[in-house]
């Protein structure tokens, strides 16, 4: 391998540092999964103990700051929390009881909404074929377990039969405190469990932290504040969401005249912390009742309607107002999450699943053994820019890598992106060809998807030096601005004016040579100089002689491997042999230079008058009105001939 090589494998494989991810076996995820199915009469009362501690720990927090001890703090905010839930219930369970006994009285509505679908036709009928065949399924059913009676015996009328039941006293009440058992017995478990974390809070963080991270204590640290904050605000942004989201709605029904409009009102409250599903079923029981009420259906109309504000406020308003998309989670594993979570725990884990991943999520995001679980569930990318877009441009998608690169040029100008970015991909294909893992037809398909990259953004290159020539929008930094980047370590280095200027741009030694040089051409284009392209193939000594270098200032040449220092330095001497007041400069896109070299050493040793390591140096290079270096002649060493010895004349002759 060639010394230089490293230079190029070192480059891309520091920008290519991603860690291994150590992924469980199928064993170790089948145990998990099934610990937490076996065990959950075990695992959900502390799997809810956990999220209420989370919960009510900034209350207990709040409380101290006050002055209140924290056993008081602790069993005060406890108590609160479950009169609040005790009470939601309670009333729950009396306006069921009340809606129930009133839903008799809807059923005539009911049958005359469905006569006058059957009168006028919609469906095609549909109803009077299914009520139709229901009907000869049941007499079919009816004639086959009925035996028609002999001929000789008499028909016996049945007699009325009256069971009654005689059970003592004990037994009455077994039977209605029985299945009460149960739940309140996880409701006092639950509560000790609540007031029990949050009492030793301290010390149950110091025990997951030797247990899982003590090796890096800043991590994990960081992993639990962030679980905690996050999970916290998530379930009170969530709580105070649905309360806005309720009210509305409470007085919108009552105001339609829907019955039992608080019971819906709470029933929404509640079922939106179910995510995607809860709204839509917390809209289908107001619906029906809107149907059984009223003989029309106008009052149906208008309750569709009050939901579908509600929901559009809510989503767009009030949600990104508040909390926005802080989970973390993305839409896919919010769903995923809540089909697992609902299968492992019945209905509980359906409302617990969201604000569970989220502990999940967050744990992977911070501790190295659990790092899966954030890329599995996470929202954040996964992959560095630049390698995003090279595998965009290796599957032959220009487009979604346009779209990615546009939303990057909200936020950043276009010779930022191609410097950090677009550069950074083309540099993984080269590393790429020089292992030999790229064949000749994959290279050919990266350059021209990278060529495609680069003439979508013709439109938002124009606009950004639409920008740069307006003075109204180009407003000048200020001064704490321009210290902020400094400290930060930004790149503030203005780029010069190329008007009057014409600049060459061509690959070096194959097509994403070229496909580089054209990123820059179009920075330089933005930038306002007279910019044409060549391609590599254009640089060969005949090539040179066909282009028109008369009307060009200077000529950049650009290498995405760095092993290119020989052939750089030839094409150097044919440019500036072709044109001797011709400005050449060379580019080897990395993020680094050569630390054995400097700048200036680069140059003699090419020759060129100007050696570059990255866009902004290439730009500033290319549009310098520095004179031209003159080409250096090699002096020809000529071999000296030695003296020949005089020819002595023959002593014969001499006589």
């Amino acid at each position: 391998m060639n010394p230089s090589e490293p230079g190029l494998v070192g480059v891309v494989s520091a920008a290519m540092a991603l860690p291994r991810m150590s992924l469980p076996t199928v064993a170790t995820v089948v145990a998990a999964v099934a610990a937490l199915y076996f065990g959950r009469e075990v695992f959900l009362p502390i799997a809810i103990a956990l999220l209420l501690t989370f919960a009510l720990a900034p209350l207990v927090s709040a409380l101290k700051r006050v002055g209140i001890p924290r056993l008081p703090a602790v069993i005060a905010s406890v108590l609160g929390a479950f009169t609040v839930l005790a009470l939601f219930s309670f009333i729950v369970a009396t306006q069921v009881s009340e809606l129930a006994q009133n839903i008799p009285l809807y059923q005539s509505n009911i049958l005359t909404k469905v006569r006058s679908l059957k009168e006028t036709g919609v469906g095609g009928g549909v109803i009077a074929r299914l009520s139709e065949a229901i009907e000869r399924v049941g007499q079919e059913l009816d004639r086959q377990e009925t035996s028609p009676p002999a001929a000789d015996q008499p028909r016996r009328e049945p007699v009325p039969v009256e069971i009654i039941a005689r059970e003592r006293p004990l037994q009455v009440l077994q039977n209605l405190i029985g299945p009460l058992i149960s739940p309140l017995a996880s409701a006092g478990l639950i509560v000790v469990v609540v007031i029990f974390m949050l009492l030793e809070r301290e010390d149950l963080r110091d025990r997951f932290i030797r247990l899982v991270g003590y090796g890096d204590l800043h991590r994990t640290t960081e992993a639990l504040q962030e679980a905690g904050k996050r999970v916290g605000r998530y379930l009170l942004m969530q709580l105070v969401v649905n309360i806005v989201y309720a009210i509305p709605v409470t007085a919108g029904l009552w105001v339609l005249g829907i019955p039992n409009a608080l019971l819906w009102g709470l029933l929404a409250l509640a079922l939106r912390f179910v995510p995607y599903i809860g709204p839509i079923i917390g809209a289908l029981l107001p619906l029906f009742l809107a149907l059984a009420v009223a003989p029309g259906w106008s009052l149906v109309l208008w309750t569709a309607g009050l939901f579908v504000a509600m929901e559009m406020i809510t989503g767009n308003i009030v949600e990104p107002w508040l909390y926005g998309s802080r989970t973390g989670l993305s839409p896919l594993a919010i769903i995923v999450a809540a089909i697992f979570w609902t299968w492992l725990w019945g209905p509980l884990g359906l409302v617990l699943s969201t604000p569970l991943t989220v502990c999940l999520v967050v744990l992977g995001r911070h501790v190295p053994q659990f790092e899966f679980l954030d890329v599995l569930f996470g929202n954040e990318p996964v992959l560095e820019p630049h390698a995003r877009l090279y595998q965009r441009l290796l599957a032959g998608d220009p487009e979604e890598a346009t779209d990615h690169a546009e939303e990057m040029l909200e936020e950043k100008y276009l010779f930022e992106f191609y410097d950090k970015v677009a550069i950074a991909a083309l540099l993984l294909g080269e590393q790429d060809r020089v292992r030999g893992v790229m064949g000749d037809e994959q290279r050919r398909r990266v350059a021209a998807s990278a060529q495609m990259l680069v003439a979508n953004l013709d439109d938002s290159a124009r606009e950004e030096a639409e920008e740069d020539d307006d003075p109204a929008t180009a407003e000048p930094a200020p001064a704490d601005k321009d210290k902020q980047a400094q400290a930060e370590g930004e790149d503030d280095t203005e780029l010069p004016d190329g008007t009057d200027i014409t600049v060459l741009c061509a690959g070096g030694r194959g097509e994403l040579d070229d496909a580089a040089a054209a990123m820059l051409a179009q920075v330089l284009e933005v930038q306002g100089a007279t910019v044409s392209k060549a391609s590599f193939a254009d640089m060969d000594p005949t090539g040179i002689r066909r282009l028109e270098l008369d009307a060009v200032d200077t000529v950049v040449v650009g290498f995405l491997n760095r092993d290119s220092v020989k052939h750089a330095r030839f094409l150097v001497r044919r440019l500036k042999r072709a044109r001797s007041a011709l400005r050449v400069g060379i580019v080897f896109w990395s993020k680094d230079g050569d630390d054995k070299k400097t700048e200036v050493e680069w140059t003699n040793d090419i020759n060129a008058d100007f050696v570059a390591f990255g866009m902004v140096e290439a730009v500033l290079g290319a549009l310098s009105s520095d004179p031209p270096v003159a080409l250096k002649v090699a002096a020809k060493r000529r071999m000296r001939r030695r003296p020949r010895p005089a020819r002595k004349a023959p002593l014969a002759a001499a006589k």
